[in-house]
């Protein structure tokens, strides 16, 4: 035995869409609406808030003479968990690698200009390198 076809729904061509929502909004009186507001200027964004300071140094021991960029010094105020945010979405800006080891970021290359710009624009007064 089949199952059945499903009944199909007649659609009235005079009614389109909330035409019929007319009668029903007839009676509603809002009153005067009140006036815009004058002289508002859109928000100017404001200079980040400085997170703190943080010293970059390179490093090239132990590495096989491969030179990389450590960030350390961070404000005891940052967590653990902010650290592992800020090394993420500094190795995505990058486009490098780069590990967190105890409260010091490791990043991959020599490229202190880079990083310092970064840190910069989160807010960091950086020393260093």
């Amino acid at each position: 035995m089949r199952p059945e076809k499903p009944k199909r729904i007649e659609i009235n061509p005079a009614q389109q869409g909330l035409a019929g929502l007319g009668s029903v909004l007839d009676g509603l009186n809002l009153g005067p609406l009140p006036a815009a507001p004058v002289g508002l200027k859109p928000t100017v964004s404001q200079k980040p808030r400085r997170v703190g300071r943080v010293v970059l140094r390179r490093e090239t021991a132990h590495r096989g003479g491969n030179a990389v960029i450590v960030i350390h010094d961070f404000p005891p105020d940052i967590s653990s968990g902010q650290l592992d945010l800020l090394a993420k979405r500094l190795r995505q800006a990058l486009g490098t690698g780069g590990t967190v080891k105890e409260r010091t970021i490791e990043i991959q290359g020599d490229q202190p200009a880079k990083v310092r710009t970064f840190l910069e624009k989160e807010g960091f007064h950086v020393a260093g390198v």
